[in-house]
């Protein structure tokens, strides 16, 4: 149990990219209207992220140019193109948080980690994210750790969230 009294979700087991996974996960949710979002969720969800080689093959399925489908993907934040760390942290940005410390504690967070928003760790332990609300204003400014959520957070007890969750 977390300190907030809910339990640490179980690690997703994710699949070794391959072009033959891929077009399965392509196959299965090309059909219907407008198929391009849910393609790229689907790879997503398989392999935590888009492999630069998956936007190739989803443009000949979908029959798109590779420039609108890396249009889409960079479009949209929730996108990656390259894989987690073991632990994802996502500091809000949102303006309850922002006038609650939210500057200081993201400057801390990129000082700590070493690396900027949207980025993993060169050891892939940590990848650091920025979101516009987690939904916990009232406790600001928040964060989630491996998807925890906690409020109310200091530079000291980001340290202390990160230690606890991931051993950085």
């Amino acid at each position: 149990m977390t300190t907030e009294g809910r339990a640490e979700p179980a690690p997703v087991a994710l699949a070794e990219w391959s072009e033959g996974a891929a077009l399965a996960v392509i196959e299965a949710h090309s059909t219907g209207r407008g198929p391009l979002l849910p393609v790229l969720h689907a790879l997503q969800e398989t392999f935590g992220y888009l492999p630069a080689p998956a936007v190739q093959l989803v443009a000949k399925a979908l029959n798109l140019s590779r420039a609108d489908v890396h249009g889409v993907i960079t479009f949209y934040s929730d996108f990656r193109s390259t894989p987690l760390g073991r632990t994802h942290v996502q500091v809000c940005r949102a303006e309850a948080c922002q006038s609650m410390g939210g500057y200081a504690l993201a400057d801390h967070a990129r000082e700590r980690l070493g690396i900027g928003f949207g980025e993993t760790t060169a050891a892939g332990d940590v990848s650091l994210d920025q979101v516009y609300c987690l939904g916990n204003c009232a406790l600001a400014p928040a964060v989630t750790v491996g998807g925890q959520l906690a409020g109310r957070v200091t530079p000291q007890r980001f340290d202390q969230l990160l230690a606890e969750r991931s051993g950085a």
